[in-house]
């Protein structure tokens, strides 16, 4: 089914929508469970949306849903918008619509809740047997939320059906194969040799950025205050707050390491350290599906800092403990760009159209 995904994704758009619509009505008319602003989310700094109130942003949020159901229908169609009478400027609003759709779910209505709850996960599991070792207290982090974080999953949820309709109805639009995206004239970027040769810059970006957030957490870990002040140095050692940087620090290493597989030769082929699968093909979806995901959550963390980082509540230690993740939007590109390079290297001869 997975393999088919054009031919469901705009009804999966349609769905999301009306959900979505639906919901936009029941908090119009005074529903629980509005996951943004002051009353509703716990931490409404976090969000781009936190300043919105209830009786702004709920019909808005039904009036989108109900536009896009219309829009995600229309899209499954695309004969129909080529008619007489229908002209390139529909075709054009459908695809922007989706377009637009899609980043605003992915990357910017999700903010860095998110990824704290992805990296926090397995520190606090890995944490559990030095507590008990020590019997020193786990790192406190924000009250992330529950229903807030369902709300940004059901976001990144409907930004990739959304995604998967504007790929979907511009590869319809200019008559290319709609599971593969290629045609009789294929772009010269998205050859296997051109994709070989800019995903390696995609690929060295997005493995610098991270290890230079690594470095300041692991230099504040090891008691070097680089770019802080000497009273915030130790309020940060008397809360284990450096340590519990340190072990975020060594995710990002570990993450930047697997990034180079995507442009490695043992990115494709399990290396004999793998023991138990040396020497056989490494699925491609394995690197492509993760790797996708974080660039997601890091891009949209990234942009949740820019727009911190000028806020008046942050102070003199700001542009140390924040500076390496301003460049979390490069990372998260470049990652994505990367990805993309492995995918377009990767794939074989389409099982629908035949070309390779």
């Amino acid at each position: 089914m997975l393999s088919r995904w054009p031919a469901w994704v705009g009804y999966a758009a349609s769905a999301w929508s009306l959900l979505y619509a639906a919901l936009g009505l029941f908090w119009t008319f005074g529903g629980a469970g509005f996951p943004f602003g002051a009353g509703h989310d716990p931490e409404p700094l976090e969000s781009i949306l936190g300043g919105l109130p209830r009786t702004t942003a709920a019909p808005v949020i039904a009036g989108f849903g109900l536009i896009g159901t219309v829009v995600a229908l229309a899209s499954t169609r695309p004969g129909a918008l080529r008619r007489p009478g229908r002209n390139a400027a529909l075709r054009i609003l459908v695809l922007g619509f989706a377009a637009l759709s899609a980043v605003a779910l992915l990357v910017v209505i999700p903010d860095r809740r998110l990824l704290m709850i992805v990296a926090y996960a397995p520190i606090l599991a890995g944490m559990g047997l030095w507590v008990l070792l020590t019997g020193s207290d786990l790192p406190t982090i924000a009250n992330l939320g529950l229903w807030t974080l369902t709300h940004q999953v059901g976001s990144v949820l409907g930004g990739l059906v959304w995604a998967g309709v504007a790929v979907s109805f511009a590869r319809r639009k200019r008559a290319a194969c709609v599971r593969c995206g290629r045609g009789d004239q294929t772009p010269a970027w998205t050859t296997s040799a051109a994709a070989a040769r800019w995903g390696r810059w995609a690929v060295g970006v997005a493995v610098v950025v991270p290890l230079v957030y690594a470095a300041t957490r692991w230099a504040w870990a090891l008691g070097i205050r680089l770019g802080i002040s000497e009273e915030f140095y130790q309020q940060g050692r008397a809360n284990n707050i450096w340590w519990a940087g340190a072990a975020l620090a060594t995710l990002a290493i570990g993450g930047a390491v697997l990034t180079l597989g995507l442009a490695q030769r043992w990115g494709e082929t399990y290396p004999r350290l793998v023991w138990f699968r040396a020497g056989r093909r490494v699925p491609p979806a394995l690197a492509i599906v993760p790797a996708s995901l974080v660039s997601i959550i890091v891009t949209s963390a990234g942009l949740e800092y820019l727009r911190l980082m000028f806020r008046p509540e942050f102070q003199e230690n700001s542009w140390a403990t924040m500076g390496p993740e301003l460049l979390w939007p490069l990372w998260g590109v470049a990652l994505a760009a990367a990805t993309l390079a492995y995918h377009l290297r990767r794939r074989g001869a389409c099982a629908d159209c035949g070309r390779g």
